[in-house]
């Protein structure tokens, strides 16, 4: 259960997208319960489709379980998943911001 394939990864993606927030863009995202909520219905799909697509019974994704933490929830899905899916629409809404800011 090395992990550095996949959960190494997982992990710096998000410290990557918060030292963005907080040491350069600073747009106050993360102050906004529009952003949460938004976070909210994000995780509202990602759970189904993310549960389908992983589950062990007949997976359509398969993992290298030597690459990840082996951490699986719910209907078993790689947390490492969740870790991408925040940092890639925090991203994304992270430079919309700073893209509007600048109009």
């Amino acid at each position: 259960m090395s992990g550095l394939g996949y959960t190494v990864p997982a992990i710096v993606s998000v410290l990557a997208v918060c030292a963005l927030e907080f040491a350069l863009l600073r747009t106050g995202l993360f102050r906004r319960p529009a952003y949460w909520l938004s976070m909210v219905i994000v995780l509202g799909f990602q759970v189904p489709v993310d549960g389908w697509l992983t589950k062990r019974s007949a997976p359509i994704v398969i993992y290298n379980q030597r690459q990840t933490s082996g951490v699986r929830f719910p209907f078993d899905i790689p947390v490492e998943d969740f870790l991408f899916g925040f940092a890639l629409v925090t991203a994304v809404l992270l430079l919309w911001e700073r893209g509007r800011a600048g109009r």
